[in-house]
């Protein structure tokens, strides 16, 4: 397992434990059930974290997929909540740790085919 490999699922479980404590108890919700709200706000993250729990080699895709939506969450709650900006904040940050180590070395195979010298 190369080190990207091994940093996007730290990233999936962080973003995982970010998401269950924001909503569970650091800016629970005032109108509806905090761990309600934390699961649901969990839910799109757990394939993946399944993936991470069995060592499953798609686990940074599908983690990946769903940091996209948290990344655009975070980047929402940043812009539009004072309250939470810092939160919203990491949210983002550890979204794009995750899509980022998840593609490196696909991106780097990629690159690598591009800048090798044509065989004849």
């Amino acid at each position: 397992m190369t080190p990207m490999t091994r940093l996007a699922r730290a990233s999936i479980v962080a973003l995982m434990a970010l998401v269950v404590a924001w909503h569970g108890f650091l800016a629970p919700p005032a109108q509806s059930s905090p761990w309600a709200m934390a699961a649901f706000f969990g839910a799109p993250l757990l394939p993946a974290l399944v993936l991470v729990l069995l060592g499953h080699r798609k686990a940074g895709f599908w983690g990946a997929l769903a940091a996209l939506l948290y990344f655009s969450h975070g980047v929402m709650v940043a812009w539009s909540s004072p309250g939470t900006r810092m939160l919203g904040l990491l949210e983002a940050l550890v979204s794009t740790v995750l899509v980022v180590s998840a593609s490196w070395d696909g991106m780097r195979a990629r690159l690598a085919k591009r800048a090798a010298p044509p065989t004849v």
